[in-house]
């Protein structure tokens, strides 16, 4: 497995004026970057950013468009890489950074984290170009050769957990009232008894 910060700055040296959409794979990238090119989604509905990416690569077609994507968004919209392997555009680059979790909602496990291989799917999704990466060193050397090739391309890489929530179950829960409470306010507010 990679570090993210290790593999975005591995991939700093070879952007040149590349566009970079940073979803939740990426998001790493906009703390580190200042550049207009540089396109923070935040977090949209999971599941939104290869569409978005798509439509970014065909709508600035003299421009390589790169997504940082992430293996929870994939398995949100496996319908989208159809989609892209069709219109082939050629200046689409479509990394994930699988960290085999749910990192913004406490580190649930991704269904199939061991044993699903997205690059495979990309590739029978019509994906000319698709591969995994589990070290650092093999996605250093292969990069360049990635970025100098027409796209669309699919690069997975499997990059370490970084957990940013406590699970949903484990949040302190925000309500001042209970269930119960609510209720009867409810049925206190509506004249009705019991």
């Amino acid at each position: 497995m990679m570090h993210t910060a290790e593999l975005l700055k591995v991939f700093a040296a070879h952007r040149g004026d590349a566009i970079v959409i940073s979803g939740r794979g990426g998001k790493h990238w906009i703390q580190n970057s200042d550049t207009a090119l540089d396109i923070p989604l935040g977090d949209p509905a999971m599941g939104g950013h290869a569409g978005f990416g798509l439509g970014l690569a065909l709508a600035q077609p003299d421009k390589r468009v790169v997504l940082f994507d992430s293996e929870g968004d994939i398995l949100m919209s496996l319908g989208q890489l159809p989609t892209i392997a069709e219109q082939a555009p050629a200046n689409f680059y479509h990394f994930i950074l699988d960290n085999e979790v749910y990192a913004t909602t406490g580190g649930q496990p991704v269904p199939g984290a061991k044993n699903v291989d997205y690059a495979g799917i990309a590739r029978s999704s019509g994906y000319p170009r698709a591969m995994n990466f589990e070290d650092i060193e093999a996605f250093t050397e292969a990069l360049p050769g990635i970025l100098a090739g027409p796209g669309p391309v699919f690069v997975s890489c499997k990059v370490y957990p970084e957990v940013e929530n406590t699970p949903i179950g484990q949040r302190v829960g925000w309500r001042t009232r209970s269930a119960a409470k609510v209720v009867q306010d409810l049925r206190g507010a509506l004249g009705v008894g019991g």
